[in-house]
């Protein structure tokens, strides 16, 4: 049973379609805020509910990083299969970041847009203590929920814990990523909180500088945390997103 709040939502607007892709352990709705920004901005809006997600956490730790893959790319088949969307642009946030920097490399693009994507996690957060995979199965771990003033309560639909075995298909997915970034030729933007306990801030640099967009803008968000898009300073990330769809070019793979 899907959990109130957590299933996928399509705006049909304009004929530009974003897909959104939400975060590990997260569901659709901390991407409702931008989804609704945008789409009163005209665009056809798509976000996914990833495998795994938004249901029970055991589900999740069934689900692999090719499961994520593959629905990611239906989501994309989806804006692509309806004849009013022209161009379709992929946004995604910390773990739909790199499903959407690795979607970019394998399908043509107009913009990619990584919100928080974990290429260097913050040593505190304890991935070196990962028990090897064939001893995480069963094992949970609780997460620590962020305050997070004036955000309805429709937008937090997630896990109050994570299954460490998919925390090793997360980090599986991180490397896949990052193999394919230098196949990344659509214009980039990336978004990263320097108050984000989870990812290291030259994550974001990281991913400018291995990608091969001829266009790529970085914007550090000084106090944001790493839920950029639910947080302190989602109006600013809003208007970055917003703009650099609008303005930038569509040329990508």
């Amino acid at each position: 049973m899907v959990l109130q709040e957590a299933e996928p939502f399509y705006f049909h607007r304009g004929p530009m379609g974003v897909l959104l892709l939400h975060g590990f352990s997260g569901s659709p709705a901390e991407m409702r805020l931008l989804g609704e920004v945008l789409s009163a901005q005209g665009f056809t809006v798509l976000a996914i509910r990833l495998p795994g997600h938004g249901t029970v956490p055991e589900d999740l730790e069934r689900a692999t990083a090719g499961d994520w893959l593959a629905a990611a790319m239906d989501g994309y088949a989806i804006l692509a299969s309806d004849e009013s969307v022209k161009r379709i642009a992929v946004a995604g946030h910390s773990m739909g970041a790199l499903l959407a920097l690795k979607l970019a490399s394998m399908r043509q693009v107009s913009h990619v847009i990584s919100v928080s994507a974990p290429f260097f996690i913050r040593k505190e957060r304890g991935v070196d203590l990962l028990p090897p995979r064939e001893k995480a199965k069963g094992l949970f771990l609780p997460k620590k929920q962020p305050r997070l003033p004036g955000i309805p309560v429709r937008c937090l639909a997630g896990y109050a814990v994570m299954p460490l075995l998919a925390v090793h298909e997360l980090l599986d997915l991180k490397e896949s990523a990052r193999e394919a970034l230098p196949k990344v030729e659509a214009p980039l933007l990336v978004l990263q909180g320097e108050k984000d306990h989870t990812v290291q801030t030259g994550s974001a640099q990281y991913i400018a500088d291995h990608a091969a967009s001829a266009t790529r803008r970085v914007v550090l968000l000084p106090r944001a945390g790493h839920r950029v898009l639910l947080g302190i300073e989602r109006e600013k990330a809003f208007s970055e997103i917003i703009g650099f769809l609008q303005s930038e070019g569509t040329n990508g793979k």
